[in-house]
């Protein structure tokens, strides 16, 4: 469940041109040269899983759930990833069932459960589910860093929610936070009377058969689970894990694409919740439904949601109309998996792709001295931040303000990338200037003297 990396997974939308639909021609060769192709590049370590009309039609995992000086253990597509915010797409669906049960309404205030929380008496469970409630984010505080890897109690996390002053008054925009949807699950174990865990397994898992979702504890490999990792110095780097009764309701649960593409189609299907509470689960309003989000592609439009947490990135997509469910874990990213899904729908849905060919980037060498023309600090260009360029070896390095510094991979001579987070840096060294895109757009900053 982190923070901005959170945020920048959940906000990355597949974009394109609208074009006329069509029918799908699966092309499993091309899906698999794909993967290949990412594999042999170390470009991610991922599990990928597509299922139309109910029926699994690929599924494939590449990388590693564990790699050490010790050992590698090949992922398969029983492997199991941690899945952060898809997370909250499990407790959606648990808080509409009780709202069907008439043991809650969308108007339920707050105050009910949680009336020491800021504006707990003007806050609504409609407004939790889709953002607008004005709960501040705790995973967007420092403390959260440190809070991360140790046990809480949920004594603990409404302590820190009550000193939480409200980002503004509900209803009034939306902000996502990961602290209404903690309560949310909250929320459930007190109606159900038992742990979050037990009330996903009677209310989903044991209903659709999902035993390769639950409420994850400790990184066990020993039963299939993975660690995550970054890419760092040419390596798989390990990550440390949060402790899992912190994201709780927000981001605790461990599966792979083969569940969740099979839950995003039960839910889809009418064998979760009412054709009524799905539509208001997928009516987006502003940025987020509740909760699930819309996802286009070129003429078509898909729901779902991602997930990161740790070092895992995850997603599941579902597009009605060609009843096609789409979903990834990741355990290791060394690039933006937003290109890598354009390349996987384009190939679902038989539109014109050009497999990538990462060799054309490799062979570009600087010397150290080479990189002195850029280095410096810039600021500018509209962005409430500076960036810092400094090198290490052959290397440039970037850190903006308040966030952890990253490596620059060469493009071209003056052209370099932060595959992970999409970033692409452009220097003008004559001009003191640097160009930074990301997300389609671009922001120019000036090299400060």
């Amino acid at each position: 469940m982190k923070c901005k990396l959170l945020i920048v997974a959940l906000m990355a939308v597949l974009f394109g041109q609208c074009t006329v639909a069509q029918t799908p021609v699966f092309n499993k060769a091309k899906m698999d040269s794909l993967m290949d192709i990412l594999a042999a590049n170390n470009k991610t370590m991922i599990s990928l899983a597509l299922r139309q009309n109910g029926q699994l039609i690929y599924s494939r995992a590449i990388g590693y759930s564990v790699i050490n000086d010790k050992q590698k253990v090949a992922a398969t597509t029983d492997t199991h990833y941690r899945i952060g915010s898809i997370t909250k797409v499990f407790t959606s669906v648990m808080i509409f069932q009780l709202i069907e049960e008439g043991k809650l309404q969308l108007s339920t205030p707050l105050a009910r459960y949680f009336p020491d929380i800021p504006n707990a008496a003007k806050i609504t469970i409609a407004q939790m589910l889709n953002h607008s409630s004005g709960l501040h984010n705790f995973a967007d505080d420092s403390s959260f860093l440190t809070a991360m890897n140790k046990k809480q109690t949920h004594a603990d996390m409404l302590t820190i929610f009550k000193q939480n002053k409200p980002d503004f008054e509900p209803g009034t925009r939306q902000a996502y936070s990961n602290t209404g949807f903690v309560l949310l699950g909250y929320i459930i174990e007190t109606i159900d009377k038992k742990p979050y865990a037990l009330a996903l397994k009677d209310r989903i898992v044991n209903k659709i058969a999902l035993p390769d979702t639950y409420y994850g504890g400790k990184i066990d490999v020993t039963k299939q689970e993975a660690q995550s990792y970054n890419w760092q110095d040419s390596n798989w780097k390990n990550l440390t894990e949060t402790d899992m009764s912190v994201p709780g309701g927000a981001g605790a649960l461990v599966s792979n694409p083969k569940a969740l593409t099979q839950f995003i189609n039960a839910l889809f299907t009418g064998k979760l919740v009412s054709d009524s509470s799905l539509n208001h689960m997928k009516n987006i309003k502003g940025q987020f439904g509740m909760d699930l989000m819309g996802y286009p592609f070129y003429s078509k439009t898909g729901f779902g949601h991602n997930g990161g947490i740790d070092g895992f990135q995850s997603q599941v997509v579902y597009f009605p109309e060609e009843k096609l469910a789409t979903s990834y874990t990741a355990n290791g990213v060394n690039m933006d998996l937003n290109d890598m899904m354009i390349g996987v729908l384009s190939i679902a849905f038989n539109r014109p792709y050009t497999l990538p060919d990462f060799t054309l980037r490799t062979g570009i060498k600087f010397q150290p001295e080479d990189l002195d023309k850029d280095l410096g600090v810039y600021s500018g260009g509209g962005l409430p931040m500076k960036i810092t360029v400094t090198k290490k070896d052959a290397t440039l390095i970037a850190q903006a303000t308040g966030q952890s510094s990253f490596p620059l991979e060469p493009i071209t001579a003056n052209e370099f990338q932060f595959a992970p987070a999409g970033i692409v840096m452009v220097f003008d060294a004559a001009a003191g200037k640097l160009t930074l895109k990301q997300g389609g757009r671009s922001f120019v900053m000036i090299r400060e003297k």
